[in-house]
């Protein structure tokens, strides 16, 4: 590839790039034209009402589905076409709306079966797991990360809801990606345990590229760096929050009265 893309001010590099991504099902185009640029350390959300392309996009990012045209970019490498452990492997990572785990395992087995890979010991394993030292230190680590060292042996399962998306974020994070795409974290969540996750989000994602598809608008305000506005398959806005929230065009496309509610959120949430 060429040399790697900037932002305006010249200092950091493009972490994930679409470049006029289309994605057509039959003659129905759900992305139309996207182009993006998320750079490194950013956290980026996309917003959009249901049926906008979001969760297809992200089905695009993660190689789950391959663009009909225009290209996308990984640290400054052509990811069209891959599969998805292709993709993880050089550094993206994803969760999925509906919770990904491994229910009948303990959180301290979900995380260490998570780790082994980027740990270099794939699917052979010639020693039993107990005593993979490097990767019962990383899962531990994890586990104090997200909250749950308290619940080391807690089967999966039966963790609350709140408590197995923190798991979850625990194994997206887990082979140690620098881009990380979350699908709605903290749907299904009260208010005071959006509060707490998004803490949690902000802490592991320290450092890291984040891109996240969120419908609670004060979680957006209350996290994005800037805001990417998708509206039939194509983004009508990508800006800071305070540019977005101003926007007429956005607030007659989408946002409408869920700015006040957002402001609302944020002043409730303490940001």
């Amino acid at each position: 590839m060429s040399k790697t893309a900037q932002t305006p001010a010249g200092n950091t590099p493009v972490a994930l790039e679409l470049r006029d991504v289309r994605k057509s099902f039959g003659k129905t185009e759900i992305i139309r034209g996207t182009s993006l640029a998320v750079h490194q350390g950013e956290r980026v959300a996309i917003i959009g009402p249901n049926g906008a392309g979001k969760s297809t996009l992200f089905n695009l990012i993660s190689g789950r589905m391959a663009p009909t045209s225009g290209d996308i970019l990984l640290n400054n490498h052509l990811i069209n076409g891959k599969k998805p452990f292709e993709i993880n492997r050089l550094g993206l990572s994803r969760s999925f709306q509906i919770t990904n785990i491994f229910p009948q395992l303990s959180v301290f087995e979900n995380l260490r079966c998570s780790v082994l890979w980027s740990l270099g010991y794939g699917y052979t394993f010639l020693k039993f797991l107990v005593d993979l030292d490097d990767a019962n230190a990383r899962a531990k680590e994890l586990m104090e990360m997200i909250g749950l060292d308290k619940k080391r042996d807690v089967v999966a399962l039966n963790l609350t809801y709140a408590e197995q998306r923190a798991l979850e974020v625990g194994i997206t994070i887990a082979g140690g990606a620098n881009v990380i795409l979350l699908d709605e974290p903290t749907a299904g969540m009260s208010k005071s345990e959006t509060t707490r996750f998004i803490s949690l989000i902000k802490q592991v994602t320290e450092g890291k590229t984040l891109l996240t598809v969120e419908h609670d608008m004060g979680v957006v305000f209350g996290l994005a760096d800037r805001i990417a506005v998708l509206v039939y398959g194509e983004v009508i806005a990508f800006d800071t929050p305070d540019a977005v929230r101003a926007s007429a065009r956005v607030q007659e496309a989408y946002l409408g009265s869920s700015v006040a509610e957002a402001q609302a959120g944020e002043s409730a949430q303490g940001h």
